[in-house]
């Protein structure tokens, strides 16, 4: 069996065992059409980065001022690399760092239906939200720039609970994300 054989049968497998994950998506707050894969997108096309961050084998998750948790990422900023919106994101939004290097599990590739990108140096209309993991430690609290989403609370919970609070009231998929890096973590562990 080929090198690029059993790629596919992965990719296949993760499909089959995560379908809400892999499932086409609409993201009709920005007018965007999303489709998840293992495959990394290139560099330039990566506009949105987000961690699963672990902590002593917690996952940390962080609620904005409309009472919504996320996980720590965001936009990145014009001739920033991957990592250093990363290192940003997580200060700003969990007051967390870096204890060890990220792993890339896979990205949303997106087509968006605006005339114009999100911000004047992004790819438009297709774009990649990469989605990885990461061990972290929370060590102050978020800066919340003025640009960004007020964050007023910072939380490590269970993997479980993490799943719960991402999925109320929005799409399954957050759960399969959340199973995903937890295999991932456990293969690097």
């Amino acid at each position: 069996m080929t090198d690029t054989t059993d790629r596919t049968g992965e990719r296949a497998d993760l499909a089959a065992r995560f379908p809400y994950l892999h499932a086409p998506q609409r993201w009709a707050w920005g007018g965007i059409d999303a489709q998840f894969s293992v495959e990394l997108p290139p560099d330039e096309l990566i506009t949105n980065i987000h961690v699963v961050g672990f902590t002593e084998g917690r996952v940390v998750l962080c609620r904005d001022a409309r009472g919504h948790w996320f996980l720590p990422g965001g936009t990145r900023e014009a001739d920033e690399s991957v990592e250093s919106c990363l290192v940003r994101e997580l200060r700003e939004e969990a007051g967390a760092r870096l204890t060890g290097g990220p792993v890339w599990i896979g990205a949303h590739r997106a087509v968006t239906d605006s005339a114009e990108p999100y911000r004047p140096w992004q790819p438009h209309p297709v774009k990649a939200w990469l989605w990885g993991w990461a061990e972290v430690v929370v060590d102050s609290a978020p800066t919340n720039p003025d640009d960004g989403e007020q964050v007023v609370e910072v939380r490590a919970v269970t993997p479980q609970e993490a799943q719960h609070l991402l999925v109320r009231g929005r799409e399954a998929w957050w759960g399969e994300l959340i199973s995903l890096a937890l295999e991932s973590h456990a293969r690097q562990g």
